[in-house]
């Protein structure tokens, strides 16, 4: 029985300033924290709303946009009664479902991958192992372009170009997210484009790795077998409390989103133990440089 009124955390102005994925995950972790509070399962609270299980961990996951009638009355089970922090959750709600910039590519890009572009931009750090190819925030065009060709119509590379050159721009912007990125030599030695674009692409890897919220590191051949040769990944981490760290596993046709401790705190170790086998930044350069030069 709820004895008095319940009343909503406020979520930093700056989670808002984020975007709607990252203010879509507040929003549900928020939820999911009113739920709890009130010792009411997820199926009571889906059956109120007349939905699933499954739903109500999509919305206390961020990972759907939410139905306002849909808030308002878990908010009026929970116990929240104030009508001022109703409609002030509510207002968080609408911007929430507001479209990202990507929603221009829309037709270009699996729902899967949007969230990963809203998770992206709203990153305190980002840091990447890559055994195949070097990541997209630190494409050329050309490697892009060639990439792009391997697996879509003619008609769409240029726009799919487009819109990695778009991601990039979170580089570029004062206080955005630090870059930290360890290569497998593998991804210099294949000629993704033909010698001339990958000579290109490892000169702009150099260029890029100057920068002070970049950083890039060559996981030589010479370094034998390693702790993360089971495949890429992408550790985000944000600087708001209410985001949890994620670790995002892309796959050819989805995606993986891992937020449990245990593989959080296994994907650091590995990420760990990686940038140690690594060469250092300034070695990692030079061998940029070396490989660059027999190109």
């Amino acid at each position: 029985m709820i004895t008095e009124p319940v009343r909503i955390d406020v979520i930093e102005p700056h989670v808002v300033e984020c975007g709607p994925t990252a203010l879509r995950i507040a929003i549900g972790a928020q939820l999911r924290k009113l739920r709890e509070q009130q010792a009411i399962t997820p199926v009571v609270a889906a059956e109120h709303i007349r939905g699933s299980h499954a739903k109500i961990s999509r919305l206390e996951l961020g990972r759907t946009g939410f139905k306002e009638r849909d808030v308002r009355d878990l908010l009026a089970l929970y116990g929240v009664t104030d009508s001022d922090q109703c409609e002030m959750f509510l207002g968080l709600v609408r911007k929430a479902n507001q479209p990202g910039w990507w929603h221009h590519y829309g037709d270009l890009l699996p729902s899967w991958f949007e969230t990963y572009l809203g998770l992206e931009g709203a990153a305190k750090s980002i840091r990447a192992y890559d055994g195949q190819l070097v990541p997209g925030l630190l494409q050329t065009e050309d490697y892009a372009r060639a990439i792009v060709a391997l697996g879509h119509e003619s008609t769409e590379a240029a726009r799919r170009v487009e819109l990695r050159r778009k991601r990039q721009e979170i580089l570029d912007v004062r206080g955005g997210p630090t870059l930290w990125a360890v290569l497998d030599e593998a991804v210099l030695r294949r000629p993704i484009g033909g010698r001339a674009v990958l000579r290109a692409q490892i000169e702009h890897l150099m260029e890029m790795s100057n920068r002070p919220n970049v950083t890039v590191q060559v996981l030589p051949y010479s370094s034998g077998s390693h702790v993360a040769a089971g495949g890429s990944f992408t550790l985000l981490r944000f600087a708001e409390q209410e985001l949890p760290d994620i670790v995002y596993l892309e796959q050819l046709t989805s995606a993986q989103y891992l937020d449990r401790r245990e593989d959080l705190e296994a994907y650091r170790a590995v990420m760990e133990r990686v940038t140690v086998q690594a060469e250092t930044p300034d070695r990692s350069r030079a061998l940029l440089g070396a490989v660059a030069a027999q190109l």
